[in-house]
């Protein structure tokens, strides 16, 4: 009498498998590329003015709620199944969207921007501060887009 069949196929299948899993993986190397050393520009100067700006002028409005509404309705579609499933994507979107939006509203967009002039006689405007306060008249150093009380 012969071995029924049922059992022939499922065991070649984990025969397979059970070869496959042996075989090597492929090797991989990671080439790392050589940094170049850039040296970072300092200039000094005195500062000549502080004024203000809004940072968020050229950011497009809105797009805070749209991510946000993206998101949430991706997570939204993972709840449920048929018409809750429907409903819980439709709610994820709105509640990703109205926190997006309130969160795209809170950022901070009033900044300053410190105008140095160098020694060299040319002028430049800087709106990031290292550490400690500046005042018109303070003597300061550049390095990189940084500006330093000296």
């Amino acid at each position: 009498m012969r071995p029924p069949n049922r059992l022939l196929v499922p065991s070649l299948v984990a025969a397979t498998l059970a070869v496959a899993a042996c075989a090597p993986e492929p090797l991989v190397y990671r080439v790392y590329e050589p940094m170049v050393a850039v040296p970072e520009r300092v200039e000094y100067g005195v500062v000549e003015a502080i004024e203000w700006f809004k940072a968020g002028d050229s950011r497009p409005v809105g797009l805070g709620a749209v991510i946000g509404g993206v998101a949430g309705g991706v997570l939204g579609h993972q709840i449920g199944h048929g018409a809750g499933n429907t409903a819980a994507t439709i709610a994820g979107a709105l509640g990703g969207a109205y926190v997006g939006n309130e969160l795209e509203r809170s950022s901070e967009r009033d900044r300053y921007r410190v105008i140095v002039r160098l020694d060299d006689g040319g002028t430049l405007a800087v709106s990031e501060v290292g550490e400690g306060q500046l005042r018109v008249g303070d003597r300061v150093r550049i390095i990189g887009h940084r500006v330093y009380r000296v």
